[in-house]
């Protein structure tokens, strides 16, 4: 099985970056542990060549900060779910991307979303003592889920 960690999110403006920060702390746990068949990757925003990327995987996990009412961390399946785009904006979402791969590469990976709940988006470059703990139980939920999956 080949699985894709893919954070995404902007670290100028505080929790939004809880993707790309949990990207670059579970990449060194991935490296000290030797665990094998993972990519993780990282950007501001998803791209509609995103979809090229998880067509060669099996299982995707996203990451991305929320301003949703949850308790610290949600885990949720992507289905497919055809979008329109706005350039202007993060609009390109996790099914937009799975159902770009289905229709252009006939592949469907198993995807899915972990959310971590974050509080602030100033622009500043670091998180908020209270997403801080959110990301740390996103990053051993993680660990479960790649041992899970992998």
């Amino acid at each position: 099985m080949k699985l894709l960690l893919y954070g995404y999110g902007n670290p100028g403006r505080q929790d939004d970056g809880l993707g790309i920060k949990l990207i670059e702390q579970i990449e060194q746990w991935i490296k000290d542990k030797n665990v094998k068949n993972i990519e993780v990757d990282s950007n501001y925003q998803l791209n509609i060549e995103d979809a090229e990327i998880i067509s060669r995987k099996d299982i995707v996990i996203f990451v991305d900060a929320t301003l949703e009412q949850i308790e610290n961390i949600k885990f949720t399946k992507v289905e497919p779910a055809d979008a329109s785009i706005e350039f202007t904006m993060h609009a390109v979402s996790p099914a937009f991307v799975l159902d770009l791969c289905n229709k252009i590469y006939n592949k469907n990976p198993q995807t899915y979303l972990l959310h971590i709940k974050g509080y602030k988006w100033e622009f500043i470059e670091e998180i908020t003592e209270e997403a801080n703990k959110n990301l740390l139980n996103a990053i051993e939920f993680i660990k479960l889920k790649i041992k899970e999956f992998i």
